[in-house]
């Protein structure tokens, strides 16, 4: 049987020393990660809200809430792929722009499919109204248009919306052909604390 040495024994502990050891600046002690308790975040009993509104996307007139930041190649195919919209669409509570606004959409859509009209969306559901006012729920996933639902993933948010997670419907209400203009319902599921 092999013998450890104290020169291995000496090696094998400055090595661990090294990779476990806190680094201290002055007073001050940083740690690449620690475990905290969920208390300390005053994180209460996580719940489910539904959330619906609608979705404007604007693309005509004189102060569109969507602009084509990136035109698709002359080559695309009748899916537009390549092009990308950055969007601050607003969210209101009923399907007419008229309606109470309760917040804004803000990210961006881009085609993302050869085949169908197919987006990737990115975007966060930043509230302005009521007790989530500040807060906001992000969405990312894919998007084809045509489906008469839509289902994208809720990856997380900020604020009241912190940690969450869910999923959000997307149902055509209106499109314009003409214009691009479209009125989209969103049911949002949300889990959060």
């Amino acid at each position: 049987m092999a013998r450890i040495s104290a020169l291995h024994l000496l090696t094998i502990f400055i090595f661990f020393s090294i990779i476990t050891t806190q680094v201290t600046y002055g007073d001050e002690e940083f740690q690449f990660v620690k475990a905290i308790n969920p208390t300390a975040l005053k994180m209460k009993q996580e719940k489910l809200s539904h959330f619906r509104f609608y979705w404007h996307d604007i693309l005509s007139g004189t102060t569109p809430t969507s602009v084509r930041v990136v035109a698709p190649p002359k080559t695309a195919s009748f899916t537009g792929f390549g092009a990308v919209n950055m969007i601050d669409n607003p969210l209101t509570l009923g399907p007419n722009l008229s309606s109470k606004v309760v917040g804004r959409a803000q990210g961006f859509y881009a085609s993302a499919s050869q085949e169908e009209v197919g987006l990737l969306m990115t975007m966060n559901f930043a509230f302005t109204e009521g007790k989530y006012n500040g807060s906001t729920i992000t969405v990312l996933g894919r998007n084809p248009v045509f489906n008469k639902v839509r289902e994208m993933p809720v990856i997380g948010g900020s604020g009241d919306f912190r940690f969450s997670r869910g999923y959000a419907q997307a149902t055509t209400y209106f499109f314009d052909p003409k214009s691009g203009d479209a009125v989209v319902e969103y049911n949002v599921f949300v889990m959060h604390y």
